[in-house]
């Protein structure tokens, strides 16, 4: 893996981060990385997750999902419940996975509509079994199939806690199910059962996804000018105290695109505390030259861009042309157009003075996507680390989780009584 950060040093950019600032910074890494080490030995809460290479087993994921022979995998969680499996699922090529990650139901309904059902696997994902919106999700596809005729006992996975609602349904219906790893925020679960089940019934080599993870861990060392992930998170923190507050995430690959709404999660769950962090913006390269780099080249001043590549990949040819215009296409391939946006992005973006960063993997295979998810893990612990924010709590998501509870009658929460006094100022026609 390899992090680039030139078009982000002061002397391309005056929005830059100096070469001194980086040395003085990188006393601070190697101060960080003990503690982060220390965590990941003893399995602290939050820092476990970057152990997840070495605990995560995965005989018992292929132990769950044997017998199955799929032809798709519906998982039914959110966030962190499926935003891993659709990135892991999605960078192997697997065709098949499907997520319901929200209670729209018109969505819903086309879903279970189109899904074959009886050779579709459920797999239903909450730590805690109590997530409103995956729970509501899981009784409906429950009707679905029984009014399908299928038997949807016999069809579903879960991956919870050791107690819970979803962990005694599966003890009375005697469910397949993994476990979710303590210590282990969702977001950060992507390299467990959380994250690798649907691969794993898919076909998947989660072997090598894991191998890439650790892969990942082994590169971490005592400095950002020797680690990647600690390059990135080094200099993506840096650049947020000279005023990037937002950080543009561009992949240039249609299979990471639901890596980008990984990482958007990661990143904003974990560093989004105390009027800090930077606000990540999805896009896709090379679509999104033609719909935001606007607003990046000339916009306002405070945007990182990460643009994110395999090195390597699949290629198509382009056909020769008698159009004039187009011969300079003829011969090539789609792989050298995409790459020349790429590069040309780049250029552009280094030379209206905008903070850049690239982020390379060898290729987009299963060891690949293991060290891409683990390395993004250690860069965000590590600027939340530098940002003195407690990176592994979301106290703004769980305010919300539980004045929707109260407003459906789940309890007595006085958050709810917020929604009460919501100033209504509306023009309706």
């Amino acid at each position: 893996m390899n992090v680039d950060f030139g078009n982000a040093l002061a002397t391309e950019t005056n929005r830059g981060v100096s070469e001194d600032s980086l040395e003085r910074l990188d006393e601070r890494v190697a101060r960080i990385h003990e503690r982060i080490e220390a965590g990941i030995e003893d399995r602290e809460f939050g820092y476990a997750s970057l152990a997840l290479p070495a605990d995560t087993d995965p005989e018992e994921i292929r132990e769950a999902v044997a017998g199955f022979d799929p032809d798709a995998v519906l998982t039914v969680g959110i966030g962190g419940s499926s935003l891993g499996a659709d990135t892991i699922s999605a960078a192997l090529g697997l065709e098949g996975h499907y997520s319901l990650d929200n209670v729209d139901p018109a969505h819903t309904k086309r879903l279970l509509a189109d899904l074959p059902l009886e050779s579709t696997l459920v797999n239903v994902v909450s730590k805690s079994g109590t997530t409103a919106e995956t729970l509501a999700n899981f009784l409906v596809v429950q009707e679905a199939m029984d009014e399908a005729g299928v038997d949807w006992t016999e069809r579903t996975v879960v991956t919870t806690g050791e107690e819970g609602p979803l962990r005694e349904l599966a003890d009375e219906h005697d469910l397949p199910s993994c476990s979710v790893p303590d210590g282990v925020p969702g977001r950060f679960s992507a390299l467990s059962a959380v994250g690798l089940l649907p691969a794993a019934a898919l076909g998947g080599d989660i072997e090598s996804v894991l191998d890439g993870g650790a892969a990942g861990r082994e590169a971490l060392t005592p400095s950002l000018f020797e680690s990647p992930a600690y390059a990135y998170g080094a200099v993506a923190y840096a650049l947020e105290q000279r005023g990037a507050t937002t950080n543009a995430f561009v992949p240039y690959a249609e299979d990471l695109e639901p890596f980008a709404e990984w990482f958007a999660q990661l990143w904003a769950e974990s560093l989004g505390k105390d009027g800090l962090g930077q606000t990540p913006a999805r896009a896709l390269g090379a679509t999104d030259q033609h719909s935001q780099l606007q607003l990046y080249r000339a916009g306002r001043a405070d945007k990182l861009v990460t643009l994110v590549r395999p090195r390597e990949r699949s290629d198509l040819a382009i056909p020769e042309t008698d159009i004039k215009e187009l011969s300079y296409l003829g011969g090539g391939s789609l792989g050298d157009l995409l790459d020349a946006e790429f590069e040309a992005t780049e250029a552009s973006l280094a030379a209206a003075d905008q903070p850049n960063v690239r982020i390379e993997i060898d290729r987009l295979d299963a060891e690949g996507v293991g060290e891409l998810l683990y390395a993004m893990e250690a860069a965000c612990i590590l600027y939340g680390e530098l940002l003195d924010v407690s990176t592994f709590t979301q106290p703004a998501v769980e305010w919300g989780k539980r004045a929707a509870r109260g407003l459906l009658g789940g309890g007595d929460f006085e958050e709810a009584d917020a929604v009460e006094d919501k100033t209504v100022r509306s023009v309706e026609k």
